[in-house]
C-alpha cells in the first residue's frame, strides 16, 4: 500500500510541474486532461503528504522522550500521545481511500455488458443488467452515456458499452466484473420451465489522454454503415460507424450510436484508450504478482461472480457468500447494498494484509 501511494504522489508531483509548464499551458485540451488527473489525485497525495510530515515529526519526538531532561521528556511524550493518535485516524482514511485498488479515485469508466450463453434470454437479461445500472447511476448523481451498443429483436443486448463519470464510480462498479447467471422462466417459455442464462460485465477505468500516448499510426480506421436495429430500423443510413483496430495489441473497438463520424471516431478512441490502460494495468498485476488478488475488487472476469434467483427473488453474490432475498430492489436499481458488502471484505482484506506485512 506505501509503495502504491508512493507512486500516486509522485504522479500527482509530476502532474503540478505539468500545470506550470508553458508547453501544456497552451495546449487547452492537455491542459484540462492534465488539470482533471490532478484534481482526482489532489485529496489522495494532500493526505499523504500531511501523514510522511507526521512520521517525521513522530520520529523526531521518539528522540526527545528519550531525553535526560525530565521537562523536555514529558513534553514529547504528551505530543507523541496527541500525534500518534492523529496518525492512526489518517493512515485509516488513507486506508479507506484505496480500497478499490489504484484506480480507486478514478471519476470516469467505462463498463461493457455483453449476452453470454441463452441465446435471446441470455441478451434480455444483458438488457436488465443495463437497465439496472442506469437506474443505480440516477441515484448517485452519475453521468451515463451509451458509447455503443447491438439490440436483438426482442429489444436485448448482445452488447452494450456505457461511459459511467462520478465521485466513487471506478471504485464501487469495478465489483461488477464477471460472469452474472440469472435463473427465471424467459418470456419466450411456454411451459413455465426456469432456464439459466448467463451475461459478462467488464468494468474499466477510463484513462486521461495524458497517461495513454496513442498515434494515428498505431491504428486502422474502418468506417461503415451501421447495422439495422429492432424491427429493422437503421441507426443511421450513411457510413458514420467506426471501428478501430490496433495493431500492437489485436485490440479492437467500434461505435455506432451517433450520427456523426467525427463523433464516433472520438468515442472510439476512448474505449480504445480504455482498453490499452486496463490491459498495461493487468500486465503490471501480474508482474508484481501483488496480494490484491486475494481482493474481490481486483476484476477477474473469467469468474462467475454472481446468481440472480427470480423464482427466490434472491442475489447472491459467490465471491463472499452475500444472500440478499431482495432481488427485484436490486435489480430495479437498489445495488448499493451489495456494493457495501464487497467493499467491507476488501476492507478487512487489505486490513488483514497490512498487519501480515507489519
Amino acid at each position: 500500500m506505501r509503495k502504491m501511494l508512493d507512486e500516486k504522489l509522485h504522479r500527482f508531483e509530476e502532474l503540478e510541474r505539468m500545470m506550470a509548464d508553458p508547453a501544456v499551458q497552451v495546449d487547452s485540451n492537455r491542459m484540462a486532461a492534465v488539470a482533471r488527473e490532478h484534481g482526482s489525485l489532489a485529496k489522495l497525495a494532500t493526505k499523504y503528504r500531511t501523514f510522511q510530515k507526521l512520521r517525521d515529526e513522530i520520529a523526531e519526538l521518539r528522540e526527545m522522550a528519550e531525553s535526560d531532561d525530565k521537562e523536555e521528556r514529558q513534553m514529547a511524550l504528551e505530543e507523541l500521545e496527541r500525534l500518534e493518535e492523529k496518525n492512526e485516524r489518517l493512515w485509516n482514511e488513507l486506508l479507506e481511500s484505496t480500497i478499490g485498488g489504484e484506480d480507486a479515485n478514478r471519476t470516469r469508466c467505462v463498463m461493457e455488458i455483453r449476452g453470454g450463453t441463452g441465446g435471446d434470454e441470455a441478451a434480455l437479461f444483458a438488457r436488465n443488467l443495463f437497465e439496472m445500472y442506469k437506474k443505480h447511476a440516477e441515484k448517485k448523481g452519475w453521468k451515463m452515456q451509451v458509447l455503443d451498443s447491438s439490440i436483438t429483436e426482442l429489444g436485448g443486448f448482445k452488447e452494450v458499452s456505457i461511459a459511467f463519470e462520478g465521485e466513487n464510480v471506478f471504485r464501487e462498479l469495478q465489483y461488477e466484473s464477471g460472469g452474472h447467471r440469472v435463473q427465471r422462466v424467459p418470456e419466450t417459455e411456454a411451459k413455465g420451465r426456469i432456464h439459466t442464462s448467463a451475461a459478462t460485465v467488464a468494468v474499466l477505468p477510463e484513462p486521461e489522454d495524458v497517461e495513454i500516448e496513442l498515434l494515428p499510426d498505431e491504428y486502422e480506421v474502418q468506417r461503415y454503415a451501421a447495422s439495422a436495429g429492432p424491427g429493422g430500423q437503421h441507426v443511421n443510413k450513411t457510413a458514420s460507424a467506426v471501428r478501430l483496430f490496433h495493431h500492437e495489441s489485436g485490440i479492437i473497438v467500434q461505435c455506432s450510436d451517433e450520427r456523426s463520424q467525427h463523433k464516433n471516431l472520438a468515442t472510439a478512441l476512448r474505449l480504445l484508450k480504455s482498453k490499452l490502460y486496463d490491459a498495461k494495468r493487468e500486465a503490471e498485476a501480474k508482474k508484481r504478482s501483488d496480494h490484491r488478488k486475494t481482493l474481490v475488487g481486483s476484476g477477474d472476469r473469467s469468474q462467475r461472480i454472481r446468481t440472480y434467483n427470480f423464482p427466490e427473488n434472491r442475489i447472491t453474490d459467490h465471491r463472499i457468500n452475500f444472500t440478499l432475498y431482495k432481488l427485484d430492489q436490486v435489480i430495479a436499481g437498489d445495488l448499493q447494498p451489495v456494493t457495501d458488502a464487497l467493499i467491507e471484505h476488501d476492507r478487512d482484506a487489505l486490513r488483514g494484509s497490512m498487519e501480515e506485512e507489519d
